[in-house]
């Protein structure tokens, strides 16, 4: 909508520049046009026409500019400003004294003219000036700050802002991400997903209600616990569904998407949007495991295949260990053989250890006759007796 305007902009300013611009003419030239209404239509379209070019070139431009300021950093982009300020402030205080200069009718174009090249001159002069030396300020405002100086050397980048999805929310994981100090940076919450957990807690199903009104308190104590760290996105975006909205509010804030939601995490990476699963994080984050480590895992239930039982890790990740499905309830040593990735976790391999013995194998061991199972005397070296 708002190139649209642009160029329909451009294009009546420059349809009106050359349609007024006629009146401009010397006078010698208007008498000798017979059709000044149709020189008129000419200029006009002619003016339209350059307008419409400009229009194009400023609607790169412009696209150019937000994607730079949405990726520049805070001091560098108020640096940059201020010294365009000064620079178009300079501009001005030297053009008043030609500006007054009483000039014929024949070079009143200089005027204009002076006043557009000056402006551009030291403008650019000011802004690039604040681009080399501007950095240099925070060191003089707050030189003790380590940040501040890593930040002057281009060698800090500010933190980009995370974007909450309600699925982050209503699991919690959330707070502890935040508690531990991985995540830096504002933390935003769109007004879709209020208006989400809204509805989830306005919901006749029980179990959707919890989750909303759990999601909802969560929101209260992030704000009571990092207040102004925590901001609500009021824009109200148009869009089908909360997640169409977050990737807009995304790609506007050039913040990161925080979510849990794997499908949602892949449009956001089609889209080349900076997104964050957590559900990656915490694959990425369990311990590796490599064939031929020893574990010691609980068997808690059959496998799909034959003699197979199934344990888990302290982290969640299943463990498939052959030869055990007898075994369940008892914790055994077991070998991990492999392992293999999926979209949704990873799995583990193992086998039993070759030296463990099975329930009435251990003769020698429990005092256990092999073919009876029965209590036999364990026969010990006595030394013998005085003679």
């Amino acid at each position: 909508m708002v190139d649209t305007l642009i160029l329909l902009l451009f294009l009546i300013s420059g349809g009106a520049t050359g349609w007024l611009g006629v009146d401009l003419l010397p006078e010698q030239l208007l008498l000798e046009v017979t059709n000044q209404e149709g020189l008129r239509s000419v200029m006009g379209g002619f003016g339209a026409f350059f307008g419409l070019i400009a229009g194009i070139f400023f609607q790169q431009l412009r696209r150019r500019l937000m994607a730079q300021v949405r990726s520049m950093p805070t001091d560098l982009l108020i640096s940059r400003a201020v010294g365009l300020i000064l620079g178009l402030l300079v501009a001005n205080l030297l053009l008043a004294p030609i500006l007054l200069l009483p000039l014929p009718w024949e070079v009143v174009l200089v005027k204009p003219l002076a006043a557009v090249l000056s402006n551009v001159f030291f403008g650019v002069l000011g802004y690039n000036l604040a681009e080399v030396h501007g950095r240099t300020l925070l060191r003089l405002f707050n030189p003790a700050s380590t940040e501040a100086l890593l930040v002057a050397d281009g060698v800090l980048l500010p933190a980009s802002a995370k974007i909450l999805d309600t699925s982050v929310i209503i699991d919690g994981r959330i707070r502890g991400l935040l508690a531990s100090g991985l995540l830096e940076g504002q933390v935003i919450v769109a007004q879709a997903v209020i208006d989400e957990l809204q509805a989830l807690a306005d919901s006749s199903n029980s179990e959707k209600r919890a989750k909303g009104r759990r999601g909802l308190k969560l929101l209260t104590e992030l704000r009571e616990n990092y207040g102004r760290r925590l901001v609500v996105n009021s824009t109200r975006y148009s869009g089908n569904g909360a997640d169409d909205k977050l990737l807009k509010l995304t790609a506007d804030t050039g913040g990161t998407l925080l979510t849990a939601d794997f499908n949602l995490a892949q449009v956001a990476q089609v889209q080349e949007l900076k997104v964050l699963n957590l559900s990656e994080l915490v694959i990425a984050l369990r311990p590796e495991v490599q064939p031929g480590d020893g574990l010691q895992l609980k068997i808690v239930r059959e496998g799909k295949e034959a003699d197979q039982g199934v344990g888990y890790l302290e982290d969640g990740t299943m463990v498939v260990v052959e030869d055990a499905r007898r075994r369940i309830g008892e914790r055994l040593p077991v070998t991990v053989t492999g392992a293999l990735q999926t979209p949704t976790g990873r799995m583990v391999f193992a086998r039993c250890d070759r030296n463990q013995d099975r329930p009435g194998e251990r003769a020698n061991g429990r005092g256990l006759d092999k073919q009876g199972g029965k209590p036999v005397a364990l026969q010990e070296h006595q030394p013998p007796g005085p003679g």
